[in-house]
């Protein structure tokens, strides 16, 4: 790029930064020195593929989404949480929020996860243990009780099950009062990585995206604030995959859901900006600020030369970050801090939206109060005393960055294709990506690829060519045993005689027309949002919804591989 075009986008980022809203604060080093906004090449000079990366707040986004970058506003501190029952995460809630987190994030149990109630005979030893329980719109309540759900952005880790699911939100909004329509939040609803990598579905994919494409038409119309779905690259990382990988894998995913909003007839413009990303942050540094940076460019160009998007929002790739919890290690847990920390940085320096901070036990148990208050306090010495917010992508224009950046997409760009191709010439009825990804996941080829890169990780750790902390290298140590969180069986047994308590109480026929209004409407093209919203305001359960839609579809078995 020459300098005359260099020097006009700085002009348009001026412009753009000038006239954005900035938070009142010291921009300035820790010695007091004032820092510029963002740097880039100098006056007058000239750098080649400079178009590639350019200006904050421009296309192709690789530096971040605004020209202010978080001198505008700093990512939301969404720490994820539950466990046992709906009072007991409604107060860790309290205190996530009361010591400064911004936003929830829902972590449930496996029979939730899986559409189970918590008196169905596969729950049993399962409630309470890896989430909370939800099994009513009830429950739902006491979830959010003293906590304004037209206030607080809500992010659900969900996707079998997540449409009923979301319903009970929505019903224990209307009981606060609750402006539906105003609501904000994220539904994570990505049914494509579970069969890719989390295999927590319930019915084959068709039907699947038949209510990821309701629940699209429904939010579009609705709640146009609240995004229905966060496409996950966390659990294909977490599955053994490489960053490319997970990165392709991800935005694959994204596109296919692209198509299915536009196969209903839906504006991109309308609906890709509903669309948010969930990606994992490991603990290659360079490696991981490289990857949000391609994602935010390669989404951008699909979207504007691909699908046709033409406003901004809609080439916009927002997204949450986890730090990684396979990188945790049972072993010195206390180190866990800091890698915690180095993969929140990464996050961070790569232009993450929101942001979760793992606690140091959770590769033992689910957190205590004390380590969920480290990880969240990790965030908050990043934010308040590090001067990573004062600067939008500081690493910009570094060598080293900007080919990693390069390589990433590139690699990403040759999944896509492979991807593709899997889906044969005939046409889709959603469209070439969807048809490749399903056609992949029926011959189990991302979970190939993803088993033979976690077998080459785990072939170098075995042969100590790469190392991890006192797992096998540095093992001495004094660390004393970690006192961890034990969810009690009091609990599952309390949740089974609230849900029984809470069905005796209900009017049974109210709930049988409800469910099978909400049948009837699977059998036509009617949206089955507002007949599932009426199951649920009847306090019909999560269990009794799926059960009858897996009565009506079938359930999923994945085919036997060897």
């Amino acid at each position: 790029m020459d300098a005359d075009e260099i020097d006009a986008g700085r002009a348009r980022w001026q412009a753009r930064y000038d006239a954005a809203r900035k938070r009142d604060a010291d921009f300035t080093t820790l010695s007091g020195m004032p820092v510029e906004p963002v740097y880039g090449p100098p006056e007058g000079a000239t750098y080649p593929g400079f178009e590639r990366i350019g200006w904050p707040g421009e296309y192709p986004y690789t530096r971040g989404l605004y020209p202010t970058g978080y001198r505008g506003r700093t990512w939301t501190i969404r720490q994820f949480a539950g466990f046992g029952n709906a009072q007991q995460t409604n107060e860790r809630y309290k205190m996530i929020l009361g010591a400064g987190g911004g936003g929830l994030s829902v972590a449930f149990d496996m029979p939730t996860l899986m559409g189970r109630d918590s008196d169905d005979p596969q729950a049993l030893g399962e409630v309470g243990h890896c989430g909370v329980a939800i099994d009513t719109a009830a429950d739902m309540q006491t979830l959010f009780d003293g906590i304004d759900l037209a206030d607080v952005t809500t992010s659900m880790t969900i996707s079998g099950p997540a449409v009923p699911v979301f319903c009970m939100y929505l019903v224990a909004a209307e009981r606060q009062g609750a402006d539906l329509s105003k609501l904000d939040g994220t539904l994570q609803t990505d049914i494509f990585k579970e069969y890719i990598a989390q295999k927590e579905w319930l019915f084959d994919p068709e039907p699947h995206l038949r209510l990821i494409g309701d629940l699209m038409e429904y939010c579009a119309r609705e709640i146009p604030r609240y995004k229905p779905l966060s496409v996950s690259g966390y659990h294909i990382r977490e599955a053994g995959s490489t960053a490319a990988q997970e990165l392709a894998y991800t935005l694959a995913d994204g596109f296919g859901y692209v198509e299915l909003g536009l196969s209903r007839g839906l504006d991109v413009n309308v609906f890709a900006p509903g669309l948010s990303f969930f990606f994992d942050s490991h603990l290659d540094f360079f490696e991981e600020i490289a990857k949000f940076r391609a994602a935010r460019r390669i989404w951008a160009r699909w979207l504007r030369d691909v699908y046709g998007a033409t406003s901004e929002k809609a080439l916009w790739l927002r997204f949450h970050t986890q730090t990684a919890g396979v990188s945790l290690t049972a072993q010195q847990p206390v180190n866990n801090v800091v890698r915690t920390a180095v993969e929140a940085l990464a996050a961070v320096l790569g232009g993450t939206n929101s942001l979760h901070t793992n606690a140091l036990d959770e590769t033992l148990a689910l957190p205590t109060d004390e380590s969920a208050e480290i990880a969240l306090r990790t965030q908050q010495v990043l934010m308040e005393e590090t001067g990573v917010v004062n600067v939008a992508d500081p690493l910009g224009g570094s060598w080293y960055v900007e080919a990693l950046t390069d390589k990433i997409e590139a690699e990403a760009e040759e999944i896509f294709a492979r991807i593709r191709q899997l889906g044969g010439d005939g046409p889709h009825q959603i469209g070439p990506m969807t048809s490749g990804i399903l056609r992949g996941i029926e011959d189990g080829w991302f979970t190939g690829h993803i088993a033979e890169s976690a077998f080459v990780y785990q072939q170098a750790l075995e042969k100590g060519d790469k190392k991890i902390v006192g797992v096998n290298c540095h093992t001495g140590t004094v660390a004393k045993e970690l006192e961890i969180l034990r969810i009690s069986h009091e609990v599952e047994l309390e949740q089974r005689r609230v849900l029984a308590e809470r069905k005796s109480a209900r009017d049974e026929s109210a709930v049988r027309e409800a469910l099978a209004r909400m049948i009837e409407a699977s059998r036509t093209d009617e949206n089955m949002i507002p007949a599932m919203l009426d199951a649920a305001r009847a306090e019909a359960t999560l269990g009794e919804i799926c059960d009858a839609l897996r009565a009506e579809w079938g359930t999923y078995r994945e085919p036997a591989r060897f």
